[in-house]
């Protein structure tokens, strides 16, 4: 489990594709106290360290997992947010995320207003019914607060800390980023369809 609080801006410095594609990410994360076969979340996907190094660890990620995010967009030099897993008695900071990315929405607009940036996304549709104004998402692994929706689009605000601190200083229109809904908006429709 994570928070959706983004500690560390990694950057991918190899990619390999075995049977599954491999990645090495540098961070500036201790890893004497990562353990192998940790969780990470990467861009908002849980992923487990099978190797590491000083300043790197690697992961596997499977073909489904690059079928059903933008981790297939990955290349060397790009930046990732980077979450460790939540330990028993952490701060709560965001909200409560899996690490398990529902799907892909797209970037398709973003403006200034004052010292924040506005960005709409849209959302796949089956997806979109789970986002309501002012819950939470988790974008490429950052927690948010939803603004605004209209049907499938939906829009939130980067403050400059946010900026500065995750890759989202780096977006652009027509980027591609990993959704995960709320999980307690779809344990509600869960019980509404038992209703």
């Amino acid at each position: 489990m994570f928070t959706g609080i983004v500690t560390d801006l990694g950057e991918i410095i190899e990619l390999e594709q075995r049977g599954d594609l491999r990645a090495r990410i540098k961070t500036s994360y201790d890893l004497s106290t990562v353990d192998m076969g940790a969780s990470i979340a990467s861009d908002g996907v849980c992923l487990t360290v099978v190797a590491k190094g000083d300043d790197w660890y690697d992961v596997e990620i499977s073909g489904e997992t690059v079928s059903k995010t933008n981790l297939g967009n990955w290349a060397v030099g790009r930046k990732v947010n980077l979450e460790r897993a939540l330990k028993v008695g952490d701060e709560l900071g965001g909200h409560i995320v899996s690490g398990h990315v529902d799907g892909v929405a797209q970037l398709i607009e973003m403006h200034d207003e004052g010292d924040s940036t506005r960005m709409v996304f849209e959302a796949p549709e089956e997806l979109a019914k789970f986002i309501a104004p002012k819950g939470s998402v988790t974008l490429n692994g950052t927690s948010l607060t939803v603004n605004e929706v209209s049907g499938c689009t939906f829009g939130i605000n980067v403050i400059p800390h946010t900026k500065e601190v995750t890759i989202w200083g780096q977006a652009k229109v027509g980027d591609r980023i990993n959704l995960e809904i709320d999980t307690l908006a779809r344990y509600v429709a869960r019980l509404r369809d038992f209703a």
